[in-house]
């Protein structure tokens, strides 16, 4: 029977249920997003390695950040966009693959550099006269290795349990991009074990690490509630929000999507949450610590010239 089958070789993304015009509204929208997105994040990373003062393991992470935000939204939003301009062009089944792979790689990345950059943060707050030993910059770069190898080898584990399922029809993906629990939908096998994997390995990237943000961020607290100088208070006020707003945007909506209760019409919440998750996420990260920051804001005043003693 299953030699009778035909092995599908594209699939065709449903995206969006919205007409024509709506189509084309959303095209010019995600457009001028995603430049933003490029331009915001190509800026932080233009910033950090320009300006001096920004040489500290702090903007370090940032700019590994800044660098999974671009290579998250270009993974996804181009082939949305071309979709929007055409519905029934088909994807490759390569080319799925691929993206499946490669937003999982991102995903786990980002998940694991928020919590090396909160690690950051604890240690500059909580031990500041040991901080410069404990966060050497041989410690900095290994942190950075380990969280592009944890969520490249994380993405390989559901690759390998992608590529043996064999699809045979429907051929259509009920997303905007490849997905991997839409792709599961489509497999003309049991699916169990893959599914298992997805939630497993969500609750070991967004759950164990969320906690331990959390726990980082109340000692965090209690020693800036604690602390005798304002103008430190204000300091590490300032820095820990933009990456308390980043955790919040980031676990939240990716908690919701693939550990939260499922109810309602839950493919599509998830669709929108994912749109949230890929395209605006990567976007706000740079507005977030550009407008909180102030040294960010005196590095783009120093790079621009304007700066100037009065």
């Amino acid at each position: 029977m299953a030699n009778n089958q035909t092995m599908v070789r594209e699939f065709i993304l449903m995206g969006f249920s919205v007409g024509p015009d709506m189509q084309m509204f959303l095209f010019g929208l995600f457009s001028l997003l995603y430049a933003f997105t490029l331009m915001g994040n190509g800026v932080i990373l233009g910033l950090i390695s320009l300006e001096a003062r920004l040489h500290t393991p702090m903007y370090f992470f940032l700019s590994h950040l800044a660098l999974v935000d671009i290579s998250y939204a270009c993974n996804t939003v181009p082939q949305m966009l071309a979709n929007l301009l055409d519905p029934v062009k088909p994807i490759s089944y390569a080319g799925c693959i691929t993206q499946t792979f490669l937003f999982l790689t991102f995903a786990h990345t980002e998940c694991l550099l928020l919590v090396v950059m909160s690690y950051d943060r604890y240690v500059a707050i909580c031990h500041p006269l040991r901080y410069t030993v404990i966060m050497s910059w041989k410690v900095c770069i290994t942190l950075v290795l380990i969280s592009w190898a944890l969520g490249y080898i994380l993405a390989l584990i559901h690759l390998f349990l992608l590529l043996p399922l064999p699809f045979c029809g429907p051929q259509k993906v009920n997303h905007f991009f490849c997905e991997i629990l839409a792709i599961l939908k489509l497999a003309c096998a049991d699916t169990h074990i893959n599914e298992i994997l997805v939630l497993s390995g969500a609750a070991f990237v967004l759950v164990g690490p969320f906690s331990s943000i959390v726990i980082s961020y109340m000692r965090i607290i209690w020693v800036v509630l604690h602390s005798q100088s304002r103008e430190g208070r204000q300091k590490a006020f300032s820095t820990c929000s933009s990456h308390l707003c980043v955790v919040g945007l980031f676990y939240g909506t990716a908690i919701i999507m693939y550990i939260g209760p499922k109810h309602g019409n839950h493919k599509e919440q998830q669709k929108y949450l994912l749109l949230f998750h890929s395209l605006f996420n990567p976007m706000l990260n740079p507005l977030i610590y550009s407008l909180r920051n102030n040294e960010v804001k005196g590095a783009l005043k120093r790079v621009l010239g304007t700066d100037r003693p009065s």
